[in-house]
């Protein structure tokens, strides 16, 4: 079989070395895939959101599979034009609108009774600084399209949130995704990452994972596209699953089903285990990135197997199993991200990690892989233990180096203590 994965970062590059552990996968493209992923599957010059040329490149090349990765894609309709030609895994663009509109999302979770933090939505400026001048702080400001996962600011003084929404609706700090806004209440808990496949009927959750979305140790400094991640998380306990499976991802599946729009693809759970009980902080109609760097490592069952079934509607019928151990995984980046930062710099991966590297943002020159991202690497280590993979996984990271590195020394280490209580 020859496989197409429309993306370029670690995410893509996760799913592009699961994919490959079935024998049937005779090739891998990698659309605009980057040069750190040459390994393992065949890069190809296509941008994500050129979508023409890769429903061209799918028919030319006689792909078998498609699996379109990334939120931008998704939403512009990527998976709708590129079905009539190739079987595919991802959402079609009226069921990513889940992710595509923060709006949208608010409001199903409303009319279904799905548990959410209590908010309001804006599109005038003017009504979003009335209602931020008086309304309960701390509180969240959130853009309602996509920015690169990083349109939320948690305001934590009356002054934040005017600056919030100002740089958000009068400044356009995320373009025309801030046209409008939700202001929503300030939920206090434990944050869980669940991705979940789903047919449109079935649900199959995955492995829990906890992600670290703060640029500084201690969670202190700007919000990024996250820094590091472990699984499981362990305030995710079954009791909880099974709450989360009743109140959030069944009804939510049935909701989108309801509307019209049945997701078929990964949908991701964001949550806050609040002290009144699980509520959703946010849905991704994709995988997350770096969730999928931890979790995909602890899927026993074959990724491929399980993606036809959610394409072909038989998830019901397919075992989706995770091994027993856990996983951590360390983000790379280069110092100064997510604001202003240098790239270009030679990347020194040891071979025989390799194999736990997971490549976000890098080119070739010269026969030279060089940094060319905010995220550069993911580095990932699955032991038995949580503690053992945390020691194991920046072990790995003290073997690499490139000018200008910087990763946080404290992932994992809340849930660390989160085991030992």
């Amino acid at each position: 079989m020859k496989i197409m994965v429309v993306g370029g970062g670690g995410r893509e590059h996760a799913i592009i070395k699961k994919l490959k552990e079935n024998k049937n996968v005779t090739e891998i493209f990698a659309l605009p895939g980057n040069a750190g992923m040459a390994e393992d599957a065949t890069v190809v010059p296509i941008g994500a959101k050129e979508i023409d040329k890769i429903c061209d490149f799918a028919r030319e090349n006689k792909v078998d599979y498609a699996v379109v990765a990334p939120d931008d894609p998704l939403v512009l309709g990527c998976v709708d034009k590129l079905e009539k030609i190739v079987p595919c895994f991802g959402p079609r663009s009226n069921a990513a609108i889940i992710e595509g509109s923060k709006v949208f999302s608010k409001n199903l979770m409303r009319k279904y009774g799905i548990p959410t933090a209590e908010y309001e939505t804006f599109d005038s400026a003017s009504d979003a600084l009335e209602y931020v001048g008086k309304c309960k702080i701390p509180t969240v400001i959130k853009a309602d399209g996509l920015a690169l996962g990083k349109g939320v600011i948690i305001a934590g003084t009356r002054e934040e949130a005017v600056d919030a929404v100002k740089s958000i609706m009068e400044d356009k700090k995320f373009g025309e995704s801030g046209n409008r806004i939700v202001v929503e209440e300030f939920l206090e808990g434990p944050e869980v990452s669940v991705l979940a496949f789903t047919d449109g009927e079935c649900v199959r959750p995955m492995v829990s994972s906890m992600d670290h979305k703060r640029a500084l140790d201690n969670d202190m400094g700007l919000n990024t596209g996250g820094m590091g991640t472990v699984a499981p998380n362990p305030y995710y306990t079954e009791q909880i699953a099974d709450e989360c499976m009743e109140k959030i991802f069944l009804p939510t599946v049935r909701a989108m089903k309801a509307e019209g729009r049945p997701f078929k693809g990964c949908l991701y759970f964001g949550l806050m285990l609040t002290q009144s009980g699980p509520k959703v902080i946010e849905y991704n109609c994709r995988f997350g990135d770096p969730e999928t760097q931890v979790v995909l490592p602890l899927l026993e069952s074959d990724l491929l197997t399980v993606m036809q079934a959610v394409t072909n509607g038989t998830l019901s019928d397919c075992e989706v199993k995770f091994k027993d151990g856990a996983a951590c995984c360390v983000i790379m980046a280069s110092k100064g991200y997510p604001e202003k930062y240098e790239s270009g710099f030679e990347i020194r991966i040891p071979d025989e990690i390799k194999n736990s590297v997971y490549v976000a943002g890098a080119r070739s020159e010269n026969g030279k892989l060089l940094t060319a991202g905010g995220r550069v690497l993911g580095v990932t280590a699955v032991e038995n233990t949580l503690d053992e993979a945390i020691k194991s996984a920046y072990g790995k990271v003290a073997k690499i180096s490139f000018d200008n590195a910087y990763y946080r020394h404290d992932i994992g280490q809340k849930a660390m203590k989160a085991i030992k209580k």
